[in-house]
């Protein structure tokens, strides 16, 4: 990818800018940067605490786009979500009241904790591209992202997405817990002033068009395209996976690899894009088969041993 294309001047500013907020894990911040550049969404999913809120606020704060933040609760109602027509006495004309999903950037805070229609509401419009209200479609406003967070489904008054719906992520990525020095880091910063408040937008939507645009343009070659397709084929004759990962799974899968592809700099993808985005990609599009699981079975470990045996192609 040529140097004065812009491309990775762009991203490396928004990734600065996330880092002055959110210390210590720039992987994270790269799998939400591939996830916007590819024109997905992303979720979340780890225990309270670990700062899959700031890092969610620090991208909206880093964009000059619109933001909304939904906090969700049982009592949030659908109509919260994509908004309602009401009747104008005065004028005697019908008013369009947009809810929250009509914003650039979307941050879903704690998705699982409200019911399965409130969810529905939102994964539509991230599915469609547009919302209905009373039997009249409106389109979201471009380029449109949602940033979801979620805590792990076991916790209390959770209702965990459908795999229908989870489907609808590009990705899902945990953050974990930072390491010593990293989380030094993290009290460090926090000693003044909040660095999320003093965060100021660094690109704007004519630059995430731009990466958009030119993520369009990456090379994925003909082996690269059969290793992922094999990847997801062997998911589905896995003794292991009762539910494979579907042909949408592949595109995913290959349109993150590109997004990765742009993030180091190049404008072909490699197998090892594809190797690094195959969990967040497609792990949570997997189903377990509860009859030969095993104790220590995970998707994420079942597809390392997947891609494992798989031959990497060599790519010219």
């Amino acid at each position: 990818m040529p140097e004065d294309s812009g491309v990775l001047h762009r991203i490396s500013k928004i990734r600065n800018n996330i880092s002055i907020a959110f210390t210590g894990n720039t992987p994270a911040i790269d799998m939400v940067l591939a996830a916007l550049i590819s024109g997905g969404h992303i979720l979340i999913e780890d225990v309270p605490g670990l700062g899959k809120t700031t890092l969610a606020s620090a991208l909206a704060r880093s964009l000059d786009l619109s933001f909304r933040r939904i906090q969700f609760t049982p009592d949030v109602l659908p109509t919260d979500i994509t908004g309602f027509i009401s009747f104008n006495m005065n004028t005697g004309e019908r008013e369009v009241h947009f809810g929250a999903v009509m914003a650039q950037i979307v941050l879903a805070d704690e998705i699982n904790r409200t019911g399965p229609k409130t969810q529905s509401s939102l994964l539509e419009a991230m599915q469609e591209g547009n919302v209905t209200i009373d039997g009249e479609t409106f389109p979201v406003p471009q380029p449109f992202f949602v940033i979801a967070t979620q805590n792990p489904a076991g916790q209390i008054g959770t209702y965990p997405l459908p795999e229908s719906q989870l489907d609808r992520f590009l990705m899902k990525i945990s953050l974990g817990y930072p390491d010593v020095n990293d989380e030094k880091k993290v009290l460090i910063s926090r000693k003044g002033a909040d660095p999320l408040k003093t965060l100021r937008p660094v690109a704007t939507t004519d630059d995430i068009i731009f990466l958009r645009e030119a993520h369009s343009k990456i090379t994925c070659s003909q082996p690269v395209i059969d290793y992922i397709v094999s990847i997801s084929s062997a998911t589905r004759s896995n003794e292991r996976i009762s539910l494979g990962v579907s042909p949408r799974g592949s595109l995913a899968l290959m349109n993150a690899s590109m997004a990765a592809a742009m993030l180091a700099g190049r404008d072909y993808v490699l197998p090892d894009d594809v190797q690094s985005m195959a969990v967040p990609v497609l792990a949570h599009r997997i189903v377990l088969n509860r009859k030969q699981f095993q104790s220590q079975d995970t998707p994420a470990s079942i597809l390392g041993g997947i891609i494992r045996g798989i031959k990497i192609p060599g790519v010219s």
